[in-house]
């Protein structure tokens, strides 16, 4: 080829400053503005040449990053104007509502011939959300036996391995050779892009073992299957929760497991990628649920937050409303001492707080198996001695200083004694409220943080306020 038809191609080329196919974050791990304006530029001026030459070297986890960053018209432009060069995968890095909006601006044929291209499990992942009409026309536009396994997929429940499974897997019989085996895996066109085991099935594709592939690439052409396998390693129910299947790859440090049906058939594989965002929205979820915010995500518009935080803050008010009526039944002393109406809410909030402390390290272990039948007793036990022992040191820090704020050593006692009941209160409704509700089948992450609170404050006035009345009585 000769120069001048070089310096032709080279103009036919998008023009792309360096920086921008070099640095996409600033230090401090963000988008850099000047990329996103460049980006959203393109979009604006149709530019379909310099939006792929931006967007072609980024990893989904970055463009689904770079789609949140957008607003949502110039998000839904951006998708159709790079067309075929979208990276589909990008939708499972990026919160449900764009997601959704991303996914509904598309005609469903278009939809369907991108998810064509992803792994399986990807593609679930995008599907089960969608509305049922939309989900159905998809995938009746895509090949038969891959609409087939999504189909298996989809019935599974939400948040269960089945649903988080990768459908693509290397299985061979266990009567082949290493040879057979490695000419099948050369000439096979149906692989999934990654796999770090291959398992051996029966003919009616029951589970009998695995090989790791370290071992299969170093074992001779003319051994069989079944003289290197070894047994399944920890296979994983295709029904059982997926927050369980994490524990089990935590526990026994797998990269990958397989994922049997009821009747011990192979029918996926969850991988270690998949776990890691199991674990990221488990915990999520977890501690959203504390505060009571539900299933929000921070690109949820202002109606769709405030609906999911009401129903917790209804029965906060509530639960605030009967501590309420704990305090008028002691209106008559707080009218005898206003100082009593000063320091009460010191009781309260730090019963509160250590109430909360206790509760998140109990639902937190509960969620990941720490407290059992054999150390329960013993996790009771350290929280009391804990809230025991916080009590006392807050009553020597908190009486001295009523003391001399209101010239009285009796009420200094009295708070005293108060902060003393209220943190062990607090540390046995921040243990027994979670295991209760784990024990009736509720959600502890849900429901614990508003009767926690509600337990504090109950006890917390009444102890201070019914000392107040009886010193108030004495003297």
């Amino acid at each position: 080829m000769s120069d001048s038809d070089n310096q032709q191609a080279e103009e036919l080329q998008p023009q792309v400053p360096d920086a921008y196919h070099l640095e996409y974050y600033s230090e401090g791990g963000v988008l850099r503005p000047e990329f996103v304006e460049r980006v959203e530029q393109a979009v604006t001026e149709h530019d379909a040449n310099m939006l792929i030459a931006l967007i072609n070297p980024l990893h989904e986890s970055d463009l689904g990053e770079l789609l949140a960053a957008i607003d949502p018209e110039t998000r839904t432009n951006l998708v159709e104007l790079a067309g075929n060069d979208f990276d589909f995968s990008a939708l499972t890095e990026v919160d449900e509502s764009i997601r959704l909006e991303v996914v509904n601006s598309l005609p469903n044929a278009k939809v369907a011939e991108a998810l064509d291209e992803l792994d399986s499990d990807d593609v679930v992942f995008i599907l089960e959300d969608m509305e049922e009409e939309d989900r159905e026309e998809i995938l009746e536009q895509m090949p038969f036996a891959e609409s087939l396994r999504l189909r298996r997929s989809l019935e599974y429940p939400e948040e269960t391995a089945g649903r988080r499974m990768q459908t693509e897997f290397v299985a061979v019989p266990p009567f082949w050779t290493i040879g057979q085996a490695l000419d099948y895996l050369r000439d096979a066109k149906d692989l999934p892009d990654r796999f770090h085991e291959i398992f051996v099935v029966s003919p009616q594709f029951k589970l009998l073992g695995s090989m790791d592939l370290d071992r299969f690439l170093t074992a001779k052409r003319d051994q069989n299957i079944d003289e290197i396998q070894k047994e399944t390693q920890h296979p994983i129910r295709a029904d059982m929760d997926q927050e369980e299947a994490a524990q089990v790859f935590e526990k026994y440090d797998l990269l990958s497991a397989a994922v049997i049906d009821e009747s011990n058939r192979l029918v996926g594989v969850m991988t270690i990628d998949d776990v890691v965002d199991v674990i990221h929205q488990e915990v999520e979820e977890d501690i959203k649920r504390l505060v009571g915010v539900g299933d929000e995500e921070i690109s949820d518009n202002v109606i769709e937050a405030a609906k999911s935080r009401f129903t917790w803050l209804l029965i906060n008010l509530a639960t605030s409303i009967m501590a309420s009526f704990v305090i008028g039944m002691f209106d008559a002393t707080i009218d005898e001492m206003v100082a009593l109406a000063i320091l009460m809410p010191i009781v309260a909030s730090m019963g509160g707080n250590a109430g909360t402390q206790t509760m998140t390290v109990t639902v937190r272990a509960l969620a990941t198996r720490d407290i059992d039948i054999y150390n329960a007793g013993r996790v009771i036990s350290r929280e009391i001695n804990i809230g025991i022992l916080n009590g006392v040191v807050f009553a020597i820090i908190i009486g001295p200083i009523a003391a001399v704020w209101f010239g009285s050593w009796g009420l200094g006692l009295i708070i005293s004694a108060a902060m003393i009941i209220n943190m062990i209160s607090a540390a046995a409704a921040g243990i027994f409220i979670p295991l209760l509700l784990d024990k009736l089948d509720i959600d502890p992450a849900i429901a614990s943080s508003v009767f926690v609170t509600t337990v504090t404050d109950i006890i917390g006035f009444a102890a201070f306020l019914g000392l107040s009345a009886w010193w108030l009585g004495v003297v």
